[in-house]
């Protein structure tokens, strides 16, 4: 399967939207990667439903549509509430309901925030979820969740310009995936050097995540939303 957005066999019925896949994706990694803040707020769900680094694409949700994709996540099963003294708070309930392992949550979370990837993207950007101990790991994970009927990933041939085959997650119905890079760009860039800089700014960006969120529960009344 080589073409941008095609239609494929979805686990869920309905698909989710664009939105609840993004916001299911930032309950799986922010559970792994800032378990102080966790669960998380609908507030700090929109901040990192927009994050500009990790994400593909890169959305821009206002706290209308976040609320309404968390409400659709609890009715699927997926996410529950809790109910605090300051605000509700939410956790995504993804293992029972997908079936999955810890180490398949991470990929699917992977592949929820940032599309199709390669086996090196995923173990490279992998690591604050879960640890692999190499590609073979990723790759029987992988297989695992290809294998079932209907799959909840698929495998993408690589088409011009890319190196690797590259794998897609199917809970949308869809494959939305990034441009091919250029044969010059493939040729200079350094995927895992890439990698690593990426999982630098967002471990920087869940680090102010985190002191906010600490802010907002020891001031009264708390702080106004971040854009």
């Amino acid at each position: 399967m080589t073409e941008d957005n095609a239609r494929i066999d979805c686990p869920l019925d309905p698909p989710l939207s664009a939105e609840e896949a993004r916001v299911l994706g930032c309950l799986i990694e922010k559970e792994a990667t800032t378990p102080e803040a966790y669960p998380l707020t609908q507030n700090a769900c929109v901040t990192a439903s927009n994050q500009k680094t990790s994400r593909y694409p890169v959305m821009k949700l206002d706290p209308g549509r976040v609320g309404q994709a968390l409400r659709q996540l609890e009715q699927r099963g997926l996410v529950r509430s809790e109910f605090g003294s300051r605000a509700t708070r939410y956790a995504h309930r993804a293992d029972s309901p997908l079936e999955l392992t810890p180490p398949q949550r991470a990929l699917v979370g992977l592949l929820l925030l940032r599309g199709p990837q390669t086996l090196a993207e995923l173990l490279a950007r992998s690591e604050r979820l879960h640890r692999f101990d190499d590609l073979d790991e990723v790759r029987f994970s992988l297989e695992r969740l290809a294998g079932r009927e209907p799959a909840l990933v698929v495998l993408i041939p690589r088409g011009p310009g890319q190196r690797e085959d590259r794998y897609a997650h199917t809970l949308t119905g869809r494959i939305e995936a990034p441009a091919p890079a250029s044969a010059h760009q493939a040729s200079t860039s350094d995927p895992a050097a890439s990698a690593e800089m990426e999982g630098r700014v967002s471990a920087l960006e869940e680090r102010v995540a985190a002191l906010e969120a600490g802010i907002k529960m020891l001031l009264p009344g708390g702080l106004p939303a971040s854009d």
